[in-house]
């Protein structure tokens, strides 16, 4: 009989790995959705948990969320993803923790490939690449595929925000759109830099208030406090933070036709996706706009092409985006339900 081991968003994973090493202080997850397409790749974040059961949560979500972004992306990889453990909000990894991550990672012989994300870096990556080849992100030469993935997910991003904008706005351009960005990190910061030179008029927020009234100053953006940015009135509404921000009541305070953004599981469930479909919200599913990363380290680890081959890759976002629009126009379904069916029918899970 198969169950979800109490845990709702358990997915039939291929395995739920939980570590700890006494001597680093190391407490650590790594979830495997799928490895049906190849090794399931996704990075690693550093994040303070309220407690382990949300980690393992976040773990599961995130995985299953890199099966169906690397099947979409056309890349040979599957879903996988690993979570350590902050002890405290603002606290640093260490080097003996980052090794003993990196042993991990090679206890799984190659089913997972891990790589940067929130809380880690390329310089922590190369600690984690002394213990395990099976890393991704690495600092590459010029013109080389891999390194720090967050300009190319902005790049993605920005293509998709663009493509959304025509869709949902009828505009050929973002000069005079007005853009609400949630969280102005390597993607959300970069995302929008490229919007400010199209002309975009924007609004930011971020959980670090000097970081985003910096990036104002430099574009000519407006800041808001981080609770409000969701509910403003805007053209286009871009998260770029953590996930599950889209709630009930969240869709609900929504005053814009349009959500695409980089953060990943942006919907806090299932149903979300109907909340937006009903309230006549374009979204664009966050694992098909945000493939930009994992296309440059995952061609990075797979050793197939160049930064030209991933630039050709990431410019085809917004091809898929319109698959998934035209097909939930055609259906009738949620946008984000017609992602999911057509990233399970890739994994052979449709």
């Amino acid at each position: 009989m198969l169950t979800d081991w109490g845990f709702p968003d358990f997915d039939d994973h291929e395995g739920v790995h939980l570590f700890s090493d006494r001597e680093s202080g190391l407490s650590a997850v790594i979830a495997i959705h799928s490895t049906k397409l190849g090794p399931a790749a996704g990075g690693v974040r550093f994040w303070h948990y309220a407690d382990s059961a949300a980690a393992i949560t976040d773990a599961l979500r995130l995985s299953r969320g890199m099966s169906y972004k690397n099947a979409m992306a056309n890349l040979p990889l599957g879903g996988g993803k690993g979570v350590v453990l902050a002890p405290e909000p603002g606290a640093v990894i260490t080097t003996a923790q980052l090794e003993a991550f990196g042993r991990a990672v090679e206890s799984l012989s190659g089913r997972y490939v891990t790589a940067e994300d929130v809380g880690m870096s390329e310089e922590r990556m190369k600690v984690v690449a002394t213990q395990t080849r099976h890393v991704s992100g690495l600092p590459v030469a010029d013109g080389g595929a891999g390194g720090d993935p967050g300009p190319v997910t902005a790049m993605g991003v920005y293509l998709g925000v663009k493509a959304a904008a025509k869709r949902g706005l009828g505009v050929d351009g973002m000069k005079g759109v007005h853009v609400a960005i949630q969280g102005v990190g390597s993607v959300g910061g970069g995302l929008a830099r490229l919007l400010a030179k199209d002309g975009a008029r924007l609004t930011l927020a971020d959980v670090n208030l000097d970081r985003a009234k910096a990036l104002a100053a430099e574009l000519g953006a407006e800041v808001v406090a981080t609770d409000a940015i969701l509910g403003l009135d805007a053209d286009i509404v871009s998260p770029n933070a953590l996930g599950a921000i889209l709630t009930e009541q969240s869709i609900a305070a929504l005053k814009t036709k349009i959500v695409a953004g980089g953060a990943n599981n942006q919907l806090a469930t299932r149903a979300d996706g109907k909340r937006l479909q009903e309230r006549g919200i374009l979204y664009a599913p966050d694992y098909v706009i945000n493939a930009g990363g994992i296309i440059n380290v995952g061609l990075e680890y797979l050793g197939q092409g160049d930064m030209a081959e991933v630039q050709a890759r990431v410019a085809k976002i917004p091809e898929r985006l319109i698959e998934v629009w035209d097909e939930a126009d055609r259906t009738g379904d949620p946008q984000s339900d017609v992602a999911d069916r057509i990233a399970q029918r890739l994994i052979g899970r449709g």
